[in-house]
């Protein structure tokens, strides 16, 4: 089976595959191995600055681990601009969900060099954020504002039990 852990920027996608990881869960950071800057319709690599909206994945990369039948389950934890490519590879999408106020308080503890702490970038997150623009429909939504423990707990739960409701 394979999941895909999406949910706006500062919502604990990367803290949750750190986790499920240190579990013994098959987990892959779509942010360091999966994506690059690209089009989000035809693939095709772009010669831009970063951008959050060329922000995609390989669909042959997901498309290679998520046929793997070589682990039970295989969690794909991040955000890609070109989701709807390739989200019928997935069995569910978990959507990590989190409140204004804890949302604002993960974007103060990033770096000054980590996605979204400041400037533009800050008021982008905070808009996906208010809008659900960015974040795939018909997923299972889960309160990341809980321990970080308590929230893979509810998803590698949610996953064990899956029967495709």
């Amino acid at each position: 089976m394979n999941f895909l852990v999406e949910g706006v920027s500062g919502t604990g996608k990367t803290s949750v595959c750190h986790e499920l990881r240190r579990r013994g869960f098959d987990a892959i950071n779509g942010d360091t191995d999966l994506a690059y800057q690209g089009d989000p319709v035809t693939g095709e690599p772009v010669d831009a600055p970063a951008s959050h909206w060329h922000h995609i994945w390989s669909i042959e990369a997901v498309r290679e681990r998520a046929s793997d039948l070589s682990r039970p389950v295989t969690f794909f934890c991040g955000g890609s601009r070109n989701a709807p490519r390739f989200a019928a590879l997935f069995d569910a999408i978990f959507v990590l969900e989190i409140d204004l106020d804890t949302l604002n308080h993960r974007l103060d503890e990033r770096g000054v060099d980590e996605f979204g702490s400041q400037g533009a970038e800050r008021e982008l997150v905070l808009r996906l954020h208010q809008t659900g623009e960015d974040t795939p429909t018909g997923g299972i939504a889960i309160d990341a504002t809980r321990p970080l423990a308590e929230v893979v707990d509810d998803i590698t739960r949610r996953a064990e039990n899956w029967n495709g409701h």
